[in-house]
Formats: structure tokens, sequence, C-alpha cells
């Protein structure tokens, strides 16, 4: 099975992510998938691995990837090793979930928020400004319809959050 990890800027993804992962490291029924993207390794966020557009396109050729997409200017590949024993969870693009949904048994896990609470986050960053935040939170994108999802709100503390988060996986029935 594979689980689509996705949200707003903002929702707290890859903080959530980061704690489910050290929650259920014991748990061989759970898998996180770190993805390759086309970003320097030292860029921030997420734990990727690192590839330039030239490596990307010679791993993808090669059917390095379940799943690949291009997103923000970078690229993103889920690899090609994902193991129908596990549930494999990983940080996808909405705009793949309708090819992801047809190649895989899948779940999608939604992360949220409220628009206050992303707004606060996004400005927090300090990347953007207030119009660009706003812009960013107007272009919310919905999912496609018949997805199976469940829904997490990430209004609270961090350690609520991944509470909520593994909480949500468990409840997958996974292996």
């Amino acid at each position: 099975m594979l689980v689509a990890v996705v949200g707003p800027s903002g929702a707290g993804k890859d903080t959530l992510m980061a704690g489910a992962r050290a929650a259920l490291a014991d748990d061989p029924r759970f898998r996180f998938v770190r993805r390759a993207i086309t970003r320097p390794a030292e860029a921030g966020g997420e734990d990727h691995r690192a590839l330039d557009r030239a490596g990307f396109a010679a791993e993808r050729a090669a059917g390095g990837f379940a799943l690949w997409w291009e997103a923000h200017g970078l690229l993103y590949g889920i690899p090609a090793d994902l193991d129908a024993r596990q549930a494999s969870i990983a940080n996808l693009s909405r705009g793949v979930l309708a090819e992801a949904a047809a190649r895989f048994p899948l779940r999608v896990l939604e992360i949220t928020a409220p628009p206050e609470v992303l707004a606060a986050r996004l400005a927090a960053r300090g990347r953007e400004d207030a119009a660009d935040v706003a812009a960013r939170l107007a272009r919310q994108v919905g999912l496609p319809p018949g997805l199976r999802v469940v829904r997490v709100l990430n209004d609270g503390p961090v350690e609520q959050g991944v509470a909520r988060v593994v909480a949500a996986l468990r409840g997958l029935n996974p292996g």
C-alpha cells in the first residue's frame, strides 16, 4: 500500500512525518520513503536524496522511480522498490494522486490546519511577504474524487500532531 502524504504549505507535513518516522521506527509494517529531488541536500526541508537534473533523468529512464513529477521548478521521484507488504509513506504532489491510485493500492493522509494557522506558519518562515503568503493559501488545490482519505488536523503542539498521524497510520492496518 502506498500512503500519500499531502497538505497545504504550512500544515507541518515534514515535522509530523519526522515524528511519526521516529515513533514507528521499530514497526516493520511501515516504511517512510525518501524522495529523490533535484534540490541540493543542504537546501533544508525534508531529508531527501539530492540529484541533479541529468542524474534524475538517467534514473527515471532506467526505471528507478515508481512515480515522478515536476513542481516548483524541481523534479521529485519515489523509488521503484516499493514493497506491497508494507505501508510505504511518501509526500506526494496532489497532481500525481490519480496516477498513484491507478497504479497502487493508495490511501491519502491529508495533513491540514486552519487558514490562520497556515498563514502564521508561512509568515514565520520568512521566505515570502504577506501578499505571497495570501496567494499561496488561495491556490490550494482539492483532491481528485474517489480517493480514500484520512485527514489529520495539525492545529496544536507538535506532539499532538505526531500522535494523530501515528494513530491514523496504525488505523490503516497495513501488513
